[in-house]
């Protein structure tokens, strides 16, 4: 079953950025990555309702899209989306942040979806990278779609595994890069600029696209440009942190913990703007 079964993908959207909200909330003083998880909630509506394929009644065929957040920081809305396409109860995001539950933490179970243990930044890039050098060699016919971070490209390992797809040819591979333009310091100008990102992603041979991260219809359009027998890029322009004022663009919403207001807040926004 795909979610497009279930939701229009602006509707998608809109349920995985107040779930992952309430979850953030619900975190309470432990606080929880919010910022990086409100920065890519449209990329994960796309991604589950207009461009994977797989199978939530059947979670390990062999031929389903491999999807790895690689920015593991964006375990919110990650959760959120999971649960909202099928793949576990919304009742077990009550589990997150408890000792022993099923969300605990950044678990590996391709069971409910999740191909990658993430956390330590800089290496799900290049677990893709193995997954679809494996597909080519198979001659498979999945995809493989990594999202990393902007600030997690300040890692040299991000950019040995960027020259491997190229060097191997990976037209079955997609890396989404969250551009927010800021990482747990700083902004990235002041910690490590990466500009011009696109003109370094076409440089190491990639087929790039750049769009408004938050427009679903960019991302659609993005997401099915041809491959041209190269890897393809699509750095998705973000806000970190959006809607929710008080942290809303500031590098601390990386880890913090949100009260009613700040919660309350972020909803009206939310039904305003949707997306």
């Amino acid at each position: 079953m795909r979610c497009s079964e279930i939701y229009e993908t602006a509707e998608l959207a809109d349920r995985i950025y107040k779930t992952s909200m309430k979850m953030a909330l619900e975190a309470g003083n432990s606080g929880s990555h919010i910022g990086g998880s409100l920065s890519c909630v449209e990329i994960f509506a796309v991604l589950y309702n207009d461009v994977m394929k797989y199978d939530v009644e059947n979670p390990l065929w062999e031929e389903r899209d491999r999807f790895i957040a690689s920015k593991a920081h964006c375990i919110l809305s990650h959760f959120a989306t999971l649960s909202l396409v099928g793949y576990f109860p919304e009742s077990e995001l009550d589990s997150f942040h408890a000792n022993d539950g099923l969300l605990c933490g950044h678990p590996y179970n391709p069971r409910i979806g999740l191909e990658f243990s993430g956390g330590s930044l800089g290496m799900g890039i290049s677990v893709g990278v193995g997954m679809a050098l494996v597909a080519k060699k198979e001659k498979k016919s999945h995809s493989v779609y990594v999202l990393i971070g902007d600030g997690e490209a300040n890692e040299g390992s991000v950019w040995e595994a960027f020259m491997s797809t190229a060097q191997f040819k990976l037209d079955n591979y997609t890396v989404i890069i969250d551009y927010n333009n800021m990482q747990f310091d700083d902004r990235n100008e002041k910690v490590m600029s990466l500009t011009p990102i696109g003109e370094k992603m076409k440089a190491f041979g990639f087929t790039v696209a750049e769009v408004n991260g938050h427009d679903v219809n960019e991302l659609r359009k993005a997401f099915s440009l041809p491959f041209n027998g190269r890897p393809k890029a699509i750095i998705a322009h973000t806000i970190k942190a959006r809607g929710v004022d008080r942290i809303e663009n500031k590098s601390e919403s990386h880890q913090i913990a949100i009260n009613e207001e700040d919660y309350e807040g972020a909803i009206r926004w939310r039904n305003v703007h949707n997306g």
